[in-house]
């Protein structure tokens, strides 16, 4: 299976996970796909989808998404100070940009673009060069939120994942990644407008195995309805 950015596997001590837990993660039947159960034990708890009081670094008002990097945390800020937390892996390009944004575009199973630097090296790429239907093989997962800038594309992409030990990694290509139960869950909560405001993390990232630090790939995809820039 082709994938946008890879992590290395990892189990958790995490024995006793709570069944409320267990149900969010589980199966989803409603989808045009199947979405496999996540393996809930090889996450740590602290990564799961939870409510949480804001943290002093998260300034912005309800109904902001703040990313994290650093921390590999996503927050939608709520009222009363509370917000709801998503563990999220990071790409080398989710490390890559910083800002504010606002959501402009939202696709479910979302039409993947590799990035030519891909098409080129890796055959397996290279029959989709003009772009991979939405599906269980595709890097983007169940669901993708655009952000741009005014009228330009940001090229940063808050997405699903089917690499579920990814989550709270810091992987070797690719932007925002979560779980797909996990972003189908922020889609729902979501309009388009939301602002989205991506917090300042290192200047560089290391390999997460600590060999050679492996090219940036930028290619999570263009919007599937791109908005033009103005001439």
């Amino acid at each position: 299976m082709l994938v946008a950015c890879a992590g290395p596997m990892r189990t958790t001590s995490n024995g006793n996970v709570d069944p409320a837990v267990v149900a969010m993660y589980s199966q989803v039947e409603t989808e045009p796909f199947r979405i496999p159960a996540v393996a809930v034990r090889k996450i740590e708890p602290q990564f799961y989808r939870q409510l949480v009081a804001t943290p002093p670094n998260v300034t912005s008002e309800p109904g902001t998404i703040v990313v994290d990097p650093s921390s590999r945390f996503l927050y939608l800020v709520q009222a009363d100070g509370m917000s709801m937390r998503y563990g999220i892996g990071v790409g080398r390009q989710g490390f890559s940009w910083t800002g504010a944004a606002v959501i402009k575009d939202k696709q479910a199973w979302p039409k993947w673009f590799p990035p030519p630097e891909m098409v080129a090296r890796d055959p397996r790429a290279a029959p989709y060069a003009d772009g991979m239907e939405g599906g269980l093989d595709n890097p983007l997962g169940a669901r993708a939120l655009y952000l741009y800038q005014g009228e330009k594309d940001t090229l940063f992409r808050l997405h699903g994942t089917f690499e579920s030990a990814s989550i709270g990694q810091a992987v070797s290509s690719g932007c925002i990644r979560l779980l797909n139960q996990d972003i189908i869950d922020l889609y729902e909560r979501v309009p388009l407008g939301t602002k989205v405001v991506v917090l300042g993390g290192p200047d560089t990232l290391p390999p997460p195995d600590g060999g050679p630090v492996p090219p940036i790939e930028v290619g999570t995809a263009p919007s599937p309805n791109p908005i033009k820039n103005p001439i």
